[in-house]
């Protein structure tokens, strides 16, 4: 069988790709990869598109069997790896035979790691997506995270197998390193928020809470004043990245599995270029924001496209 054979899970591992769009009106946010960076360079090592379904393991990787040869890329967070007992290194490609396991260790650095294998995961696309939306168990392998014993299918990749010994060119390497602050734009009721109230969300660091999860980063840390509850809005639609203030003026950063609708005001957001150093947040992590303007978000989108379309991978 065309398949990957669970032998553990890990501590959260879901199939995921760059999510699907367009369907927020009805409820339903993007979900997909929470690093959608590593995502994209790991399909790239596998020779795969992009937008391949993978799974997304957290915090603590795989132990799968496969049952059919295969060409992989580990990507993302650093962890340890071994194929056979033999260390594996991320970023770079690699041939597994029939019958052999891969078992992947805790993430020493950031959150999640992306195991992209060549012709990627095998589940049905909803809504034009195979990523895993956890709170309605929509998408990905049955719409859970993955269990013991599960077989989870694999698409044919070409016969036979392509094979090129790739890895993640340096210069990618060193943009991956997370930057010191988070980048944001002004948010659609910045300018319903008090100077001072401004002042501190800018000038102080936050720690990311414990209860963090796909569905936001709640941020512990300098509460913001004037935002009680009379400063509430009418519930309106929320972006990816949006930083709520609740009417505690705690910050919550809108993930990859956001509601669609929320009703506190919303301070800055999240450049786009950024979001995949979120996806690498741990809990008790400490962040802060740096505010620039649009002009520059646009700016920086572009850096980055440019980034993974030239060249992004080499001969190892």
């Amino acid at each position: 069988m065309n398949a990957l054979r669970v032998i553990s899970p890990g501590y959260l591992t879901t199939v995921q790709d760059l999510g699907r769009f367009g369907y927020a009106h009805l409820g339903i946010s993007a979900a997909g990869a929470a690093d959608p960076l590593s995502l994209r360079l790991g399909n790239l090592l596998a020779g795969n598109p992009e937008n391949t379904a993978a799974l997304e393991m957290t915090l603590l990787g795989i132990e799968v069997e496969f049952e059919v040869e295969a060409v992989i890329a580990l990507a993302g967070a650093y962890m340890e790896a071994a194929v056979g007992g033999q260390t594996i290194p991320l970023w770079r490609t690699e041939k597994i035979k029939p019958g052999q396991v891969l078992k992947c260790g805790a993430t020493l650095n950031g959150v999640r790691t992306y195991l992209c294998v060549q012709g990627g995961i095998d589940v049905p696309r909803i809504f034009g997506s195979a990523s895993t939306h956890l709170m309605t168990g929509l998408g990905g392998f049955e719409g859970r995270p993955l269990r013991s014993g599960d077989l989870v299918p694999l698409k044919a990749p070409p016969s036979p197998v392509r094979f090129r010994p790739l890895q993640l060119d340096p210069k990618v390497s060193a943009y991956l390193k997370p930057q010191d602050a988070l980048r944001v734009t002004s948010g659609p009721q910045a300018d319903s928020f008090a100077r001072e109230a401004q002042e501190i969300f800018y000038s102080s660091s936050y720690e990311i809470s414990q209860e963090s999860d796909r569905m936001g980063l709640r941020l512990k840390g300098p509460e913001l004043p004037g935002t009680d509850a009379s400063g509430e809005i009418l519930t309106e639609g929320v972006s990816l990245g949006a930083v709520q203030i609740t009417h505690l003026g705690a910050p919550i950063i809108l993930f990859v599995d956001h509601q669609t609708t929320g009703g506190y005001p919303k301070l800055a957001n999240v450049v786009s270029s950024d979001m995949h150093t979120v996806g690498q947040r741990r809990p008790r992590d400490i962040v802060s924001f740096e505010k620039v303007s649009l002009a520059r978000a646009y700016e920086l989108h572009r850096e980055q496209e440019s980034l993974i379309h030239e060249h992004p991978v080499g001969s190892a």
